[in-house]
């Protein structure tokens, strides 16, 4: 399958500032110290709470707090037991968590710092105290996470970077295996990129990577897709619980058209007169013998067969061992 004519695309994506307010989940069983420490950080942060253990795993998967600030004694689930399973979920083990509670004996606190608490503030709560211990645990965890996106992020497009996308690629293969369901790669490349630096320099040769990754991004229209620089000027996203090939071509044609509307000037292509890229696509099932160099291996593939054919076009496969 291949392409050379593909329809205009009209969705685009909104970079969206970063909330800086902050916020918090209380976990106590008395609604009254909720009440007072949602008084504490009013017109400051967020204040999410929850009465119980079940509810405050819920609230911290499906929307992560910056902090929580969790009490020991509990009906059903204990404080101990609650850190526990923050810590065991690879979406919660980051988030900062201080116990407020009325065990105040060195043996209580030192159970909870060594079950991975950050901190340790007894009742009557202080609330001069808290304000700064929040405001601590706020501060670090934003400077860990800027260093965690740093780690994680092509520094010149600000896309996913290899590393990232092999990492996002091991998780989700893992999560296709139990599901049965199927999975999209996209490998992508710019056209004759090499004789646009020699003609343009690479100052433009920079500014072209980062709108052609932007116009990337903006064609994935769903929040568990990733759009990955993966080297030089090769690109790459993974489109997870795809559910047909018309659905994953569909996704190639937007990135297809969003590139070329870029109209950035190429007199040195044998393609066209502005930037271009050929993609190769695969569709494939998760098993233990499709290890993820062999599926990305796959979908480069049909990228080599998309240059072989021409170049600005895509080309796609299902592979053939599900």
């Amino acid at each position: 399958m291949h392409l050379q004519k593909v329809g205009k695309c009209k969705h685009m994506k909104h970079i969206m500032k970063p909330d800086l307010k902050g916020r918090i989940l209380v976990v106590d069983d008395e609604p009254s110290n909720v009440e007072l420490i949602a008084g504490v950080f009013e017109n400051v942060h967020d204040v999410q709470f929850a009465l119980s253990g079940r509810k405050a795993l819920e609230l911290a998967a499906s929307n992560p707090p910056d902090v929580i600030l969790l009490d020991i004694l509990l009906p059903e689930m204990d404080g101990y037991q609650i850190l526990e399973h923050l810590k065991n979920d690879q979406h919660t083990a980051d988030i900062p968590v201080i116990f407020i509670t009325s065990l105040g004996d060195t043996e209580a606190e030192t159970r909870g710092l060594e079950a991975g608490a950050r901190d340790y503030i007894t009742k009557p709560i202080n609330s001069s105290v808290l304000k700064v211990r929040v405001k601590n645990q706020m501060e670090l965890k934003r400077s860990r996470d800027q260093l965690a996106r740093m780690a994680h992020s092509d520094g010149l497009t600000g896309l996913a970077n290899r590393n990232r996308f092999y990492e996002i690629l091991k998780q989700e293969h893992a999560r296709h295996m139990r599901s049965g369901k199927l999975m999209g790669i996209i490998m992508l490349d710019i056209d004759y990129f090499k004789l646009f630096n020699d003609t343009y320099g690479h100052v433009q040769g920079d500014e072209c990577l980062r709108r052609v990754a932007e116009a990337i991004a903006s064609g994935l229209q769903r929040s568990t897709d990733l759009a990955a620089r993966y080297g030089g000027e090769e690109f790459a996203c993974i489109l997870p619980e795809v559910t047909s090939q018309e659905g994953i071509f569909k996704v190639a044609q937007r990135i297809q058209q969003n590139v070329s509307d870029l109209q950035i000037l190429h007199a040195q292509s044998e393609v066209s007169d502005h930037v271009t890229i050929s993609q190769g696509l695969v569709i494939t099932c998760c098993t233990a013998d499709t290890t993820l160099e062999y599926l990305v291996s796959l979908a480069d593939q049909e990228l080599y067969r998309a240059k072989q054919q021409g170049r600005n076009r895509i080309c796609m496969t299902m592979n053939n061992d599900c």
